[in-house]
């Protein structure tokens, strides 16, 4: 579980992570590689340089009538001619004590240890090449053979010796250079690849875009040409939406169907119940209209379960809070409106009929109750108090304010309960802040009621937002 949440949430950033993790294994296995080719080329290129130098050797040494190694080779090399350079070339007379030896400049009055058979042995055409050190503790690779000199069986032994430090700096020198440029490949791999991930991705974000469109009621579907890879995608999306469609339209079909056939009954009742005994009419017409509410309210519900899920829904805040506040104007001349709302409000995700039903009734109660004023507030709200169970999300605020009597706290909670009246002073059902409530928490939004400072009731509706 741990090790899900650790990975990266997005998908290019996956793809980016891995691509440069296997680019830099990738590179630092090429650049062992190639600095391990190079250095057996190098040392294999010293040996045999040492090689050509002693032969050059041997072909400059010979012995003279006196029975002394005599000759002057030139190696073409300076630093055999510069004291401590770790270049040297010696030799010597075997058996000799003190042995007859001509020696480079360099090495001067020094040694150069001398391997045993044993741990450096001589090839097929008798020479060898080991390691060894010099009497300054310098670190050389020594080319050796013995030759055959005179007519008396003499026999010199010939060395070469070259400073392995001078080896090593150009390896060191050559493994700086590809560090270097492995370096500034792999960056430019990695800048390479991101560019590519991110083209090759970039029709997830067009779908991605068009999604939102879909979402925010913009388009219907998913439109342009896609990749093939992506195309079905496209095609399983459009037939959902679709499929979606043709769901809602059949439920608000249905859902029309039942109310017009419940409509006729329901209204013979009414009819009939005029021409009945007092008390029997109004029993059988409290009846039927309380059935013909509850009717009304379980479509309306059904309605709002029908499509409350569809990406297709919007409704324009400012011009239904202007209608209604121009409705609710004529009805009310003596009552002053103040509304109270931000110059381009959010759409609301919302169908228009469950908005104006919403506010609609909190404007409606208001008038009834207020003495003169009332004052309407729309505000953004992020984060949103919502209903049990649901999400939080991003909503719009709508409080209705009056300046009337208001309501005890001990009875706000039970104002909210359907049919319940407070007040029988004033002609109504009951069902206004219940159908409120019930409707906003259907779209997952939420009611909360308070005290208003004009003195009387504070209502305010969380409704969702539409994405723009």
């Amino acid at each position: 579980m741990a090790a899900e949440k650790r990975q990266p949430r997005s998908l290019a950033a996956r793809v980016l992570v891995i691509a440069t993790g296997w680019a830099v294994i990738a590179l630092i296995v090429i650049g062992i590689l190639i600095l391990t080719l190079y250095r057996n080329g190098t040392e294999r290129g010293f040996r045999d340089l040492l090689r050509a130098q002693l032969y050059n050797v041997i072909n400059s040494v010979s012995l003279g009538e006196n029975g002394r190694l005599e000759g002057t080779p030139q190696l073409g090399d300076l630093r055999f001619s510069q004291p401590g350079s770790g270049w040297y070339w010696i030799v010597d007379i075997v058996g000799d004590n003190p042995p007859d030896k001509l020696a480079s400049v360099s090495l001067g009055d020094r040694t150069i240890a001398i391997a045993s058979p044993e741990s450096a042995p001589f090839n097929e055409r008798y020479e060898r090449i080991y390691a060894a050190l010099d009497s300054t503790g310098q670190e050389e690779l020594v080319a050796e053979t013995e030759v055959l000199l005179g007519d008396n069986g003499e026999i010199a032994r010939f060395r070469v010796a070259g400073a392995m430090a001078d080896l090593n700096a150009d390896v060191s020198a050559f493994s700086r250079q590809l560090i270097l440029f492995l370096v500034v490949f792999g960056l430019g791999s990695l800048l390479v690849n991101a560019i590519a991930i991110l083209f090759g991705l970039r029709p997830l974000d067009r779908i991605r875009r068009s999604l939102e469109e879909i979402r925010a009621g913009k388009t219907e579907s998913l439109e342009g040409s896609f990749p093939r890879e992506i195309a079905p995608l496209t095609g399983e999306v459009n037939a959902l939406i679709e499929n979606n469609r043709r769901i809602i339209e059949r439920a608000r079909m249905q859902v029309g169907n039942l109310a017009h056939s419940l409509k006729t009954p329901i209204a013979v009742l009414l009819n009939e119940s005029r021409a009945m005994e007092p008390d029997q009419a109004r029993l059988v017409h409290e009846q039927a209209t309380a059935m013909q509410n509850q009717v009304q309210h379980y479509l309306d519900r059904a309605r709002i379960a029908a499509q409350q899920n569809s990406v297709l829904v919007r409704t324009d805040t400012q011009k239904t809070m202007q209608r209604l506040m121009r409705v609710m104007e004529r009805l009310n001349p003596d009552m002053e409106f103040e509304l109270i709302m931000p110059d381009d409000p959010p759409d609301l995700a919302m169908e228009q009929h469950d908005v104006e039903e919403i506010l609609g009734n909190m404007l409606e109660n208001a008038g009834k109750w207020a003495t003169g004023r009332v004052r309407i507030r729309v505000e953004s709200e992020e984060p949103v108090p919502a209903a049990a169970g649901s999400e939080t999300r991003v909503a719009l605020a709508v409080t209705v304010e009056d300046d009337g009597p208001g309501m005890p706290d001990d009875q706000l909670a039970e104002a909210m309960k359907r049919g319940r009246r407070m007040d029988e002073s004033k002609p109504g059902t009951g069902l206004g802040l219940s159908i409120i409530k019930e409707i906003s928490e259907e779209y997952k939004g939420s009611v909360e009621l308070g005290r208003s400072d004009l003195g009387g009731l504070s209502v305010t509706v969380y409704l969702p937002v539409a994405v723009r």
